[in-house]
């Protein structure tokens, strides 16, 4: 159901990342209810101060900087549990991991199953968001998560928009109250969520 939607080399779809690099950015600061705008988030990344924005949203949007340039600067390297509290520790301020042998064996069951890397990298975001492993910051860093696994094997970019945030949180606090509801969110982040270019279909 979730098979490759986009027909890119890794190469590809590093470029096609950092071409929208703003625009993912800008996304994920609107998930974590960062408001900022498109330019604002522009002039962030570029490195110039916006003012009337606090230090704080300043602070999470070159965070999220960082934290895709971890992803390129890593792109070849294995995603494991401890790449992903790196890539915390770059965009959170908090750590906290519980029961740490479950995690890895819930990662490690994700990335070696044999869906497709589409499916895997949507699987491997809602347990990262649901399960909650950090204190701050667990949808940002499942985004960027799911994103190194789709970019590696030339799946796309997962980003929400604006015009989507709604539903997708409405399908987020269903798949929480209960797993039956995966799908759905699965569904919704594959037909609304993902981009790229050379499309399968």
């Amino acid at each position: 159901m979730f098979e490759k939607k986009y027909s890119m080399t890794q190469e590809e779809n590093v470029f096609w990342a950092k071409r929208n690099l703003v625009d993912y950015i800008w996304k994920s600061a609107n998930l974590e209810g960062i408001g900022v705008t498109f330019p604002e988030t522009q002039t962030i990344v570029e490195g110039i101060s916006v003012q009337g924005k606090s230090i704080d949203d300043i602070n999470s949007i070159v965070q999220l900087k960082h934290g895709w340039q971890m992803v390129f600067g890593t792109i070849d390297a294995p995603l494991d549990l401890d790449s992903i509290k790196k890539l915390h520790l770059i965009i959170g301020r908090t750590s906290s991991v519980p029961v740490q042998n479950k995690v890895e064996e819930a990662i490690s069951s994700i990335l070696s199953s044999d869906r497709e890397w589409t499916e895997r990298a949507l699987d491997l975001m809602l347990y990262l968001t649901k399960s909650q492993l950090f204190y701050d910051g667990n949808k940002r860093i499942a985004m960027l998560a799911a994103n190194k696994l789709l970019i590696q094997h030339g799946c796309g970019v997962l980003s929400v928009s604006q015009d989507r945030l709604e539903k997708f949180f409405t399908l987020l606090v269903s798949y929480y109250e209960d797993d039956t509801r995966a799908e759905e969110l699965k569904e919704f982040l594959y037909n609304e969520c993902l981009d790229g270019f050379k499309s399968m279909k």
